[in-house]
């Protein structure tokens, strides 16, 4: 899948060390629900091999450049509470990757592939409370507060505070409408 910038491609084995290098690091763990902390080897290529197996799911993408493949980070979607009507929307970048829009982009084009491909009525999304970057992606893909509640987090070892966003396809196919002014 392209965007502008990147390609969203299957996790492999060549993204193994940079995978490690980047999710290893708390400030990215402790905002993500199901990452450990630290990041082992070990843990990345479990993570890409229950990816290529379809045991974490089949929307598991690695983001990457378009430019020279370099590994950002990884997005994915996945079905919501055995709702067949609702995805869940998730992704994280590496920090030396923060604040240049590839994770509005990334979300943009999976949000994008979701609602022209599958027969979807809204797609969901949640962050943590303390974490205004990834508040602020969800703002821009058009999103819509819903609700606060808490969430497991697997590097933290407890709950955490999260806010729960929806975008439904109506709302997406607005935004679609107005082209690139989002």
């Amino acid at each position: 899948m392209l965007s502008q910038r990147l390609v969203l491609r299957a996790p492999h084995e060549e993204d193994i060390d940079a995978l490690t290098d980047l999710a290893n690091n708390a400030a990215i763990a402790t905002m993500v629900s199901r990452m450990p902390h630290p990041y082992t080897v070990n843990d990345a290529a479990d993570f890409v091999r229950r990816t290529k197996n379809g045991g974490i799911g089949k929307s598991v993408y690695a983001i990457t450049k378009a430019e020279n493949g370099e590994f950002l980070g990884c997005c994915g979607l996945e079905p919501h509470d055995n709702d067949a009507d609702t995805l869940e929307i998730g992704y994280w970048l590496g920090e030396p990757h923060w604040n240049k829009g590839y994770g509005t982009e990334a979300a943009h084009a999976l949000i994008d592939m979701a609602f022209r491909s599958r027969e979807i009525t809204q797609i969901d999304a949640r962050c943590r409370v303390t974490n205004i970057g990834s508040r602020r992606v969800i703002q821009k893909c058009g999103f819509q507060f819903q609700g606060s509640g808490m969430a497991s987090s697997l590097a933290m070892h407890s709950m955490v505070p999260v806010e729960w966003y929806r975008l439904d396809r109506k709302t997406w196919m607005s935004l679609k409408s107005w082209g690139d002014m989002r």
